[in-house]
């Protein structure tokens, strides 16, 4: 079976008042083609349909657009509510749709999903868990298990969820799991609101251990992998939704799986959507106007950052509006500012973060890996061990 793995639409998203809408349907037409080129037997849609729970009509249109094209030939459609969507509004056409191969589930349950692979004939059952806040997650399990259960801890309940989830998996189907949610490992971007800071909705991967082949998550807009059982992956977003995610290949995912076999994965990447990118400017406005006269970035939206000696005026602002309807952000950089600031953020810094901000700047913007953040501070602590108290000779 083929399975074509997206998430985290957005539809009706802006940036800072700027539509995404015509980025949006480049998105939709550039899936479809995919689907049908890569003859993907199933599409998961892992959640984040909407980026409101009230969104714009033309937003709701798409969505309804993509769903019945992506459907043709009777290929199944699975979608999950995500945090930012009404989970009523995204099931509520579900009488409309469910004979067209569309499931829709807005709210957590109990009951997996069954669909059937027209071009194969395989079965899959999908244990679908739908963004689980604490109050939808509480009323679920409050029917099925004890009070012992709701005592537990948020990732344990999702776990005991997810188990219930996949109690009809079989060694003769496709056994798949889906959801909208923060698995620990995972790294996310600016543009992901909320993230519960604290781990308070932090799962951990082996909550997901339901004996999933595949799980299909969404809400973190990098695709990636988390460790765990069976092979875990964020599809990402279709587009960049923040700065923070600029440089970013958006890609979606394809998965071939048979029953009772190892999943194969490949990111299929994007050509649509406008780029974001960061501009730093140390010449000032002479350096950043031979910028635009170059056309550097010509279709990009652009967050601009530039040092200047002396205060910009209101007409220079509005000059460079002008100049480039893109750039989105301008934030001029005075030395005795840029000063403070860096005093003021190594003040508050973790040395941790200390540390991964020297390395990026010693290899040119790589990251170290975990194990290597953990010497380093190993290697810290045993130097302050060795440091002689005041008064010491040492």
């Amino acid at each position: 079976m083929r399975i074509l793995h997206t998430g985290d639409w957005h539809l009706g998203r802006t940036l800072e008042g700027r539509s995404r809408q015509k980025e949006q349907e480049q998105f939709i037409d550039e899936l479809v083609d995919i689907a049908d080129s890569e003859q993907a037997d199933l599409i998961m849609m892992a959640g984040d349909v909407y980026d409101s729970v009230n969104p714009p009509a033309a937003a709701e249109q798409l969505f309804y657009d993509a769903a019945a094209r992506l459907t043709a030939g009777g290929r199944p459609l699975v979608v999950i509510s995500g945090n930012h969507d009404q989970p009523e509004r995204v099931a509520s056409v579900s009488p409309l749709v469910r004979r067209q191969g569309i499931t829709l589930v807005g709210m957590p349950t109990s009951e997996p999903v069954t669909v059937h692979a027209v071009r194969t004939g395989e079965i899959a059952k999908i244990a679908a868990l739908p963004y689980p806040s604490e109050a939808r997650l509480g009323e679920l399990l409050a029917g099925e298990s004890g009070e012992d259960e709701l005592r537990l801890a948020y990732s344990a309940r999702v776990g005991r969820l997810m188990q219930l989830l996949g109690r009809e998996f079989t060694p003769q189907t496709v056994n798949l799991a889906m959801s909208h949610i923060y698995v620990l490992g995972g790294v996310e971007s600016d543009s992901e609101r909320p993230i519960q800071v604290g781990g308070a909705y932090t799962v951990d991967p082996s909550a997901l251990s339901c004996g999933a082949q595949y799980t299909a998550l969404g809400h973190l807009h990098r695709a990636q992998r988390v460790k765990g059982d069976g092979m875990i992956r964020y599809s990402g977003s279709p587009l960049a939704y923040s700065f923070s995610e600029a440089g970013q290949a958006k890609s979606v995912t394809m998965v071939d799986v048979a029953p009772g076999g190892e999943p194969e994965f490949k990111e299929i990447y994007l050509s649509c959507g406008r780029p974001l990118v960061n501009w730093k400017s140390s010449g000032g406005l002479e350096e950043v106007y031979s910028w635009l006269d170059e056309g550097r970035d010509a279709n990009a939206f652009i967050d601009l950052e530039l040092k200047l000696t002396e205060a910009m005026s209101l007409n220079d602002i509005q000059r460079l509006r002008k100049a480039r309807e893109g750039i989105i952000h301008i934030r001029p950089v005075y030395p005795q500012m840029e000063l403070e600031l860096e005093q003021s953020a190594r003040s508050r810094m973790p040395v941790q973060e200390l540390f991964r901000k020297f390395y990026q700047r010693q290899t040119g913007g790589a990251e170290p890996d975990d194990s290597l953040v953990r010497l380093f501070l190993e290697l810290a602590e045993e130097e302050d061990r060795r440091q002689p108290e005041e008064g010491e000779v040492g």
